[in-house]
């Protein structure tokens, strides 16, 4: 029924469109907060069952020494 910005502008304005309702109708407006969360990178990415799958297999690679080192001024002058 009602259409609204997400962001509250200039000076804590907000508007609302009803064009449903006529003019002069009284009508109640309740204003729910959001509060922002940072998400780290390893929350997002566990939220996927493909790379919760990645992420715990790279773990178990780390925790058995399975690890490749390069040099990655070497490669990418080589790559350049």
């Amino acid at each position: 029924m009602f259409t609204s910005g997400k962001y509250v502008g200039k000076d804590g304005k907000t508007e609302l469109s009803a064009t449903e309702l006529p003019e002069g109708t009284v009508v109640e407006v309740i204003i729910l907060v959001e509060i922002p969360t940072e998400e780290d990178e390893t929350t997002y990415l566990l939220k996927s069952e493909t790379n919760k799958k990645h992420l715990l297999k790279a773990l178990e690679n780390v925790e058995k020494g399975n690890l490749i080192y390069f040099n990655l001024d070497e490669y990418e002058k080589n790559c350049l």
